[in-house]
This record gives structure tokens, sequence and C-alpha cells, in this order.
């Protein structure tokens, strides 16, 4: 004989935990907001003591350590990553603006969308998913190993030494990275054109020369210079308030790179809003 089955019972309301997160969300902005100004604070006294590590973080940034030596390190990731972006440009561009008959525009759309959307989006999230990362899972292990501790203990700033030495580093290294990240965009989205779909090279470059705007050029580096010390703010932090063990480790690393994600398009975002909201700086006629 059949049993009748048990009624479902919707799930308690807990007022008291919804109610508290508002509390903690801004406990938690207040945090952040407070270690990114100690981190800034500090950057003078890294400078000035802490030089040769800012020279160490610089070159580990760059190339690389350990199996990261061995591709490059981050020049070689984000180089073959805006290579790949700047191609699916040229490629969704010519075959959408070839739709209505326009496609000599190609030229246009890399060096529009390239310099003030993909390039910036595409290198922040490479610096994020390499150097952050990796600051996060050092810092983080340095925090439950209590070595951060001991910094404190032998009358070392920790946040100093460990916070802003890495803002430095990766502010000096997102300036030739940036550089090559753009060229190499700028390389494939005229290979593609070009050589892929047989545009003429004349009428590439004609396009692509006239909505090159050196302006774009200069607000696009100080945009990547923003998001690099966003992102390796966010990072650190993460990684210098991990507890919990290895596990608390892999989720610092976690929650650092989902922020990172989202902060990079935020930053882009309220650029882009900022510099060309109100007036595009270019006229398009047919």
């Amino acid at each position: 004989m059949a049993t009748a089955a048990a009624p479902s019972r919707l799930p308690r309301f807990d007022a008291a935990k919804w109610a508290s997160k508002p509390g903690r969300f801004l406990d938690s902005t207040g945090k952040i907001a407070w270690f990114t100004i100690q981190a800034l604070r500090e950057t003078s006294h890294a400078l000035r003591y802490y030089p040769k590590e800012i020279v160490r973080l610089i070159a580990e940034i760059g190339m690389g350590a350990g199996a990261m030596a061995v591709v490059g390190g981050t020049v070689a990731i984000v180089g073959f990553v805006t290579l790949s972006a700047g191609s699916l440009i040229a490629i969704q561009g010519f075959a959408s603006l070839g739709n209505i008959g326009v496609e000599a525009f190609t030229g246009f759309l890399a060096a529009m969308v390239n310099v003030r959307l993909t390039a910036p989006v595409v290198t922040g999230q490479s610096l994020a998913a390499t150097v952050g990362a990796g600051a996060t899972a050092e810092l983080g292990a340095m925090r439950i190993s209590e070595e951060i501790d001991a910094l404190e203990v032998m009358g070392i700033k920790s946040i100093s030494y460990l916070v802003s030495t890495r803002i430095l580093a990766g502010t000096v290294v997102i300036i030739p990275l940036y550089a090559m990240s753009l060229i190499m965009a700028f390389l494939a989205a005229q290979l593609t054109t070009t050589v892929l779909y047989g545009q003429s090279s004349g009428t590439y470059a004609h396009y692509f020369h006239t909505f090159l705007r050196p302006s774009d050029v200069f607000w696009s580096f100080i945009e990547v210079i923003i998001i690099s010390m966003v992102v390796m703010i966010n990072h650190c932090y993460f990684g210098y308030t991990a507890s919990g063990g290895p596990v608390g480790v892999g989720e610092a690393v976690g929650k650092s790179m989902r922020a990172s994600l989202v902060v990079v398009q935020i930053v882009v975002l309220f650029a882009s809003l900022a510099l060309y909201g109100t007036n595009p700086n270019f006229n398009l006629t047919v």
C-alpha cells in the first residue's frame, strides 16, 4: 500500500539573517576602503625603503616566476589574449559591416573599439588572472602561516612591504604591457582584414588612421593604469585578510577573481561614460 507523500514545507524566512546582510556589506566596504587608504598612503614609504623589492616584483610580474617564466609570463599571456581579441573584432566587424555594404569601415571599428573598450578590458582581466590571483595566493599563504605577523614583530610595515610594493610594480609594468597589447590588437585586426578577407591595405589604413585619435590612446593608458591599481589592491586585500587555512586561501582567490572581473567592467563603464558619454568625439558619414 502506497504511503502518502509528506506535505512540502516552505523554507522558513530568517528575518535576522537578511537584516544583517546590509550591515555586513557596509562593514566589508569600510574595511576595503581603509585598506586601500593605508596601501596608497604607504607607497612613499615603500619607494624609500623597499626599492629592491619593487624591482624584483616588476621582473616577476612582467616575465613570471617558476613555470610561468617558461611561457613568457604575463607579457606572453596578455599578448596572445589581445591578439585573439583583435582578430575577433576584425572577423565580427567585417561580417557585420558587410551586411550593410560598408565593410570598408572595418579599420574604423578596429581603431575605436580596441582603444576604448576591448584592450583595457582584456588587459585588466588578464592581469587579474595571472598576477592578481598569484598575489592573493601568495599573501594568503603568508597570512595563514603567520609570516605577516612575523614581519610586524620584526618592525616591518607589512602593508608597505607586501601591498604597496605590488601596487607600484603593477603600475610600472602595465604601461609597456598595455602598449604591447594595443600593438598586438591593431596588428591582429589589420592582418585578419587585409590578408584573410582581402581588403585593400590602403582602404584599411585610411579609415584606421582617420579615426585613431591620440587623445583616445592617452586616456586609454590612464584608464588601464587605474584598472591595474584597482586589481592589485583588490587581490592584495583578499590575500592579506585570508583565513581558514588552505581552504580559506582558495576561497580568497576565487572571491578576488570574481570581484576583479566585475570591477574591471565597472571602471571601463564609468570611464567610457565620463569620456564619451556626451560627446563620442567622432563623426561617421557615408
